[in-house]
């Protein structure tokens, strides 16, 4: 070793590669300071909210304030963070929980992204800097009862009537959707699917919040009710026609789930670590078992993986390389690698790991939503399948 070479690292059980030194300054208090507002805010009480099937309405101001709504758009009132630095929140919201991240993913990606692509300057101006700010919550219709990995199927119309549209129909598993202040609702129409700004106090417009839930209960989902719901010709979205659009807003959310799947495998991994070392079995910590040894290695390598693929992914984004195909690369894998790390966590905190004293049986139950939400693993499989051999297994 030459004079002043510094020597091999010692490695960081909770960032065991060094990713942290693949970061910049400014990724880096952004996703500090993410993290100290979920440690604050979010983890004293999240167990709670998850029992009680509820979602504090007053973190949407606080998550504007922190400029973590819409944050990877440029003006109105928007943050204009990198695609790298808005993955990084999703990973520290996530690490809180799925509710959370969400919670961020829904307004920014899915309700203020289709007004700030797709809508006039009006629009923008009238919704987009409320909705930065946390004053006014959005949500994202598309998926409906019968109408999931298909949404060339849905039923949901609307038809002009004079210069006005009149939408009829419904929506299923909206997030958001019983504390939201306006609706973005997608709709078949003679000209092809187009996307509508519905204000929640439009009349014919209702929302049935879904309870008994297992999975994302810090997090309200609900059916959006649309009878013979009456809008302006301008409250429609002007600059996008066909499912494009609303795909488009899909790909953005899941560019926020892959990073966040990593966070709530994180949170995982790290409970497993700390409890392994604390736990006593057989007059020593269950942490000096092989077995125990090889579940926290599997899960550390998984959670490194997981994180390099999402640093990777977020910067050919930046880039403007980042097709439909990458986005689909992350969020199957990470998603399918969290739930693993989650599974294997709580087989090593034993019994306690089904309470939520601990934050491993959420995650978990979190997680098992977060599989099939924003496209199921099959269609990601078959997106990624048409990629590799250029034939398309689905219509």
């Amino acid at each position: 070793m030459s004079k002043g070479a510094v020597g091999p690292r010692k490695p960081n059980p909770r960032d065991f590669l060094n990713v942290d030194a693949l970061l910049d300054g400014e990724d880096r208090l952004l996703r500090d300071t993410v993290r100290e507002w979920v440690g604050d805010r979010v983890l004293p009480d999240v167990a709670d909210w998850f029992e009680e099937g509820y979602f504090p309405r007053e973190l949407a101001r606080e998550m504007g304030d922190l400029g973590l709504l819409g944050m990877h758009l440029d003006g109105y009132g928007c943050a204009g963070t990198s695609a790298v630095q808005y993955g990084l929140a999703c990973t520290e919201l996530e690490a809180g929980d799925s509710g959370a991240r969400s919670f961020v993913s829904v307004q920014g990606s899915l309700s203020m992204f289709p007004i700030w692509a797709f809508g006039s300057e009006e629009q923008k101006q009238q919704w987009l800097p409320g909705m930065a700010a946390g004053d006014l919550i959005g949500c994202f219709g598309l998926t409906e009862a019968d109408s999931g990995s298909d949404p060339s199927s849905m039923k949901t119309h609307a038809k002009r009537d004079g210069s006005d549209w009149v939408l009829n129909g419904s929506k299923m598993w909206i997030t958001n959707g019983g504390v939201s202040d306006v609706a973005i609702v997608w709709a078949q129409t003679e000209e092809g699917v187009r996307g509508f700004i519905v204000p929640r106090d439009t009349e014919g417009f209702d929302t049935n919040d879904i309870h008994k839930k297992v999975s994302l209960r810090a997090s309200v989902t609900s059916e959006l009710v649309l009878n013979d719901v009456r809008l302006p010709a301008d409250a429609m979205l002007p600059n996008v026609v066909g499912l494009k659009g609303p795909l488009a807003c899909l790909n953005e959310a899941r560019f926020g789930i892959l990073f966040g799947a990593v966070g709530a495998a994180r949170a995982c991994y790290e409970a497993a670590l700390d409890y392994s070392k604390e736990r006593q079995q057989f007059g020593k910590p269950i942490a000096s078992f092989q077995l125990t040894q090889r579940k926290l290695v599997d899960m550390m390598v998984a959670v490194n993986r997981g994180m390099l693929v999402a640093l990777h992914i977020g910067r050919m984004k930046d880039e403007g390389k980042a097709g439909v195909e990458d986005i689909s690369f992350g969020k199957m894998d990470n998603v399918r690698m969290a739930l693993d790390v989650a599974r294997e966590a709580r087989s090593v905190l034993g019994a306690n790991g089904i309470t939520l004293e601990y934050p491993v049986i959420r995650h978990m139950n979190n997680l098992e939503s977060v599989f099939t939400y924003e496209g199921t693993n099959e269609v990601h499989t078959l997106i990624m399948g048409q990629a590799i051999t250029g034939i398309a297994a689905f219509s």
